[in-house]
């Protein structure tokens, strides 16, 4: 859980935050003054932002010293744990959103974690890749592992443990009672609508228990 993908391009047109495409658009899904924990926060990068422009609170989970220092530098609170050793230093619920960014997939315990997001935070808020995106198709076909924007790594280096396609990780949090109130796709951080199970590199969703 140390690594983080490569930074993505900022959407056309530009937000003038400065986070990444995903990022800005979980941003603009938390409202105003909420209780937020991000998981595997990185730098601390859409904390801050919500800190200065949204007026929430709350902490960042992040095992990497670097990135550790990178938030106490933007005056983010920030817990230095694996998030998969468990939530339990927080109680029932603590948050109104829980945040997962691009990490879901390297988790090893991926049940445990999304239903720790659910009984922790009011909601729940995960952004993944999408293997299913069609170049991913075509290399296997070309007998190549993918690489790309999302998925940067090659297959003897990489710390990508789960990789799912949009209809597999919407099986997932139904199986695990968990309902889906929002959903966004992107693709070299713009959005998609049509098709998405084959356009999209990247998932976002909002979810909650049923």
């Amino acid at each position: 859980m140390t690594k983080r993908p490569l930074p993505l391009p900022h959407p056309p047109g530009g937000q003038g935050n400065g986070l990444r495409p995903d990022l800005a658009l979980i941003a603009d899904w938390i409202a105003p003054g909420s209780h937020v924990l991000d998981l595997g926060c990185g730098d601390g990068a859409l904390l801050a932002h919500l800190q200065s422009a949204k007026g929430c609170r709350g902490y960042g989970v992040e095992i990497n010293d670097e990135q550790l220092l990178a938030c106490m530098r933007k005056g983010v609170d920030v817990i230095q744990q694996d998030i998969e050793a468990g939530l339990g230093m927080f109680h029932a619920p603590s948050f109104d959103v829980v945040v997962l960014s691009m990490a879901i997939q390297m988790t090893h315990q991926t049940e445990r974690v999304l239903r720790e997001m659910s009984e922790v935070g009011r909601e729940g808020i995960v952004s993944l890749p999408n293997f299913g995106h069609w170049t991913h198709a075509w290399s296997l076909v070309r007998g190549r592992m993918p690489v790309s924007r999302e998925l940067p790594y090659e297959w003897f280096d990489t710390p990508n443990l789960h990789m799912s396609t949009v209809r597999d990780f919407e099986d997932f949090l139904r199986r695990l009672g968990l309902a889906i109130t929002g959903r966004a796709f992107l693709c070299d951080g713009a959005p998609v609508g049509w098709l998405p199970s084959l356009r999209s590199t990247q998932a976002i969703y909002r979810f909650r228990r049923g």
